[in-house]
């Protein structure tokens, strides 16, 4: 089974970066020069999977328009002679292709999924949280579909935390795979637990956001109930799925930093200016001479 289509959940409000996504979305603030939800694309675009569907929300239209053609702007810009910079520009609509849903009301990641059923359709497919920046030379996403394509089942990514964070994440309790291809990285979950206190976690396995799930994950979602906030969570429609199908959690190889969390944003621009050919060195001698 192939991948076709990758959903990316993009109707949250924001909060914790108010007041700057009061007028924007929280997706389109930039890391360096480039969005947050940006990196998402690119990574599905890098992982060979041909189309992006979007559950959008009100006031994300800006989204909408980043990933359309401008024929004024490139017109502009091809006649001040900035091809390269106009070609840059055109390259970004036509990475995937993209379609767009929306979800009316944000009632959680659960509820975005299900929002995209109908785009989707009876098939596997991905999910990528934009939040998450994941760097590494073959993309995270990638080294999933290796998982999927052996064993055909939901494949959620995986990151040892240090213990005293587990209270903010969804953490796995699993069995390693005993397959030298993925080298202790391969775990069948048994049960998912979220945000555990330190002393209840069942490990230090923490779920990031990126997904591939099967089409089976739309008729559990669909029964399950909201909890917390009136939300439906994935993590309760994961721990369902287990009932009836294998889920496996993938240790990723990679850097990973939380954008969604204000001092991960701060992180993540830093440290990817500095891997910048065009900036990296300047800005490299620019903190040094800080002298923090």
């Amino acid at each position: 089974m192939r991948i076709h289509k990758a959903v990316l959940p993009v109707a949250g409000l924001g909060t914790r970066f108010l007041p700057a996504t009061k007028a924007q979305p929280k997706e389109m603030l930039p890391i360096v020069d480039k969005p947050l939800v940006q990196y998402a694309v690119e990574e599905v675009a890098s992982s060979g999977i041909p189309m992006v569907v979007f559950v959008t929300g009100r006031g994300k239209q800006a989204i909408e328009n980043h990933f359309d053609v401008s024929a004024e702007l490139e017109q502009e810009l091809a006649g001040r002679g900035k091809e390269s910079l106009r070609r840059q520009l055109r390259r970004i609509s036509g990475m995937v292709r993209f379609a767009y849903v929306r979800q009316q009301i944000p009632r959680g990641l659960g509820d975005a999924i299900l929002t995209a059923q109908d785009l989707v359709g009876e098939e596997p497919f991905a999910v990528l949280l934009s939040d998450d920046v994941i760097v590494n030379e073959t993309p995270c996403l990638k080294q999933m579909l290796k998982v999927f394509e052996r064993y055909g089942r939901s494949v959620v990514a995986v990151q040892r935390v240090p213990r005293k964070a587990v209270s903010s994440y969804g953490i796995i309790r699993g069995r390693l795979v005993p397959d030298r291809d993925w080298q202790g990285r391969l775990y069948r979950i048994e049960d998912m637990v979220e945000k555990p206190s330190p002393k209840a976690a069942p490990s230090n396995l923490a779920v990031i956001g990126r997904y591939i799930l099967t089409p089976t994950i739309f008729r559990v979602l669909s029964a399950t109930a909201p909890g917390a906030g009136g939300e439906i969570q994935l993590t309760d429609g994961l721990r369902r799925l287990l009932v009836t199908e294998p889920i496996y959690g993938y240790v990723f190889e990679g850097t990973r930093y939380d954008a969604g969390d204000k001092l991960g944003f701060l992180r993540a621009t830093v440290e990817l200016a500095l891997q910048r050919p065009d900036m990296g060195k300047a800005f490299r001698r620019y903190l040094k001479s800080l002298r923090l």
